[in-house]
């Protein structure tokens, strides 16, 4: 059975982290098998290998058919790597990022955001996060995250100076496994151009989006305003 909403799967996936994050469960060695899993959560199969599956397109674990499935090196950074975070974006561009909380609050209420035309719900209770994003102390975008504490107890207190998705991973064991997002072109008013170091109104990039983790679990929203001056977004498709 789900425990605050999120799946059993979800949650062994989770321990099984866990063992790693702590030394528990080192390089190289196996972790729990399907029967182990079945055994000691008294769950299906079904149920058992969807865990292990998850932890291995996390890139914790590699399976190998027909002996098991091992710890792998180094995995905890790779989900950072497939979704890019404004840390990671302004380190490749050879900037120094930097962030400023304004404000951190928890509420009951969940967060809706509609994306291509569905709609997407976050069951609270939300962390909401707003924070000023800077590069060579030039700021650069301005964000309110509201954010799953379901997956992430305790974000409210947390140091959230750097990376939320380093602390998704670091932290708590998430895999990001894709982000869904709509960008729109706006004009920012003198007030709101002020918070970027502007006298006069500023073209920016309006960013609305959904994090998920596992296949349709939301970890967090995002309603983010770029500076469109100097800030560019590059597309490629195939």
């Amino acid at each position: 059975m789900a425990r605050n909403g999120i799946p059993k799967y979800y949650q062994i996936s989770r321990d099984i982290v866990t063992l790693i994050q702590n030394g528990e469960l080192v390089e190289g060695q196996q972790t729990p098998s399907e029967n182990e899993i079945i055994k000691s959560y008294k769950v299906s199969n079904t149920t058992a290998r969807k865990a292990l599956y998850e932890i291995e397109q996390a890139g914790w674990v590699k399976r190998i058919k027909g002996k098991g499935t091992y710890v792998c090196r180094n995995s905890v950074d790779r989900s950072i790597n497939r979704i890019l975070s404004f840390t990671s974006n302004m380190l490749e561009q050879n900037r120094r990022p930097s962030t400023r909380v304004n404000s951190i609050k928890v509420y009951e209420s969940g967060h809706s955001v509609t994306i291509d035309g569905r709609q997407y719900t976050l069951n609270g209770p939300v962390c909401e996060i707003q924070r000023l994003r800077f590069a060579d102390d030039v700021p650069m975008m301005k964000e309110t995250r509201y954010i799953s504490t379901s997956f992430c107890p305790g974000i409210e207190n947390m140091n959230l100076d750097g990376s939320l998705y380093e602390i998704y991973s670091g932290k708590y064991g998430i895999n990001l496994g894709r982000v869904r997002q709509t960008l729109s072109a706006i004009m920012l008013d003198d007030r709101d151009a002020g918070i970027f170091g502007g006298e006069k109104s500023i073209p920016a990039f309006y960013v609305e989006g959904v994090t998920f983790c596992g296949k349709e679990l939301i970890v967090e929203m995002e309603e983010s305003v770029y500076r469109g001056d100097i800030y560019k977004f590059s597309v490629e498709a195939t």
